[in-house]
């Protein structure tokens, strides 16, 4: 966030002066270039507010409208940026983990990271639309359209074969041409997805945080002592390897338990993958040794369950498989508490089903 804001304010601040009429429309727009500043501005101090109000749950945004005083010029709208900028960036720090504010997008919540990022989503391309106006280009710093690529369009093909990440995002919010894909009119990012299980949670794991995960590091969690374990890292790889591949396909991936009375990850579940062309997804998960013995994978299981056959747009979906080792009691034992019944074995594996027409 500091870094885009202080890229982006230098190159507003290059065209805010009497040269530049900033009441011409933006580029691709229909606002003027004063107007999409103001948005910008609005869009930092309503997600600053989003986190300090603690909105999760509310289903609106806080009821405040936040404008630019009558008057203001090119110079004054640059620094309500830079000053709404440093506000978000400041309550995203200090923001407590596991805190979440509304968001539509994609069921309801966005946690501090996701509010950062859609800031510097926004920050860059309306940086990009306002310089089009003038005929003067922009491109953020290199690294920053590839990380938010990850972490807010994880259902957009990444970059690939020397394609430029800038573009890439550019043609993701309708912006630009892309080789091989049509022109988008409608867009939108996705947020991790937070699943409530009792004493715990799942958090959907992002791209970014599976490769820097399976490389070794915390994927932004704090975890509990073991953790991550190898399995939770090998999970990890394989989404990073499909998210690359651009076979990834949100909701369909990993998921971070985490618990909730003192906000430590402590193990991992998820998918192997989108459901196969029977509607059968099939399901994994793992615990670090110390967390085991509690139920967390069992309410975790449940969840997870329940919001993959029940949710509306699941529909498709007609039950989820997991394959466990024929000596592994303890997964037994946790599949069966969470609803699943024994089917015919496969690859040498017990298998457990659960069927949409249990749920």
């Amino acid at each position: 966030m500091d870094e885009a804001t202080a890229h982006a304010v230098a190159a507003l601040r290059a065209v805010a002066t009497d040269a530049y009429d900033w009441t011409t429309p933006a580029g691709g727009l229909e606002w003027s270039c004063l107007d999409t500043a103001e948005h910008i501005v609005s869009d930092f101090t309503a997600y600053a507010a989003q986190l300090t109000g603690r909105t999760a749950g509310t289903g609106t945004y806080v009821p405040m409208e936040i404008r630019l005083d009558a008057g203001t010029g090119a110079d004054g709208a640059v620094r309500c940026v830079e000053a709404s900028a440093g506000l978000l960036a400041a309550v995203v720090r200090t923001t407590p983990p596991g805190v979440r504010g509304w968001h539509p997008f994609p069921y309801g919540s966005a946690d501090a990271a996701g509010f950062a990022a859609m800031g510097v989503v926004e920050l860059v391309l309306h940086t990009y639309d306002i310089l089009r106006a003038f005929a003067v280009p922009y491109e953020p710093p290199a690294g920053l359209p590839a990380a938010v690529l990850a972490r807010q369009f994880p259902h957009v093909p990444p970059a690939r074969d020397g394609e430029d990440p800038w573009r890439v995002l550019l043609w993701a919010t309708g912006r630009a041409d892309r080789a091989g894909h049509p022109r988008k009119d409608r867009w939108r990012w996705h947020n991790p997805i937070q699943v409530p299980a009792g004493p715990v949670e799942l958090i959907e794991v992002s791209p970014d945080a599976a490769a820097d995960l399976a490389a070794g590091g915390t994927g932004g969690s704090h975890w509990t002592e073991g953790g991550p374990f190898e399995g939770t890292r090998g999970a990890a790889g394989r989404t990073a390897r499909a998210y690359a591949a651009g076979t990834h396909r949100p909701e369909w991936g990993m998921f971070t338990v985490v618990r909730v009375a003192d906000r430590r990850a402590v193990g991992a579940m998820g998918f192997h993958g989108v459901p196969d062309d029977e509607g059968w997804a099939e399901v994994g998960y793992d615990l670090v040794p110390e967390a085991r013995g509690n139920g967390y994978a069992t309410e975790a299981l449940r969840a997870l369950t329940a919001w993959a056959l029940d949710h509306p747009d699941h529909t498709a979906v007609s039950g989820l498989r997991a394959l466990t080792d024929r000596d592994n009691t303890a997964s037994h034992a946790v599949l069966t508490r969470a609803g699943f019944t024994r089917a015919a074995d496969r690859d040498d594996s017990h298998t457990f089903e659960y069927a949409r027409t249990r749920a």
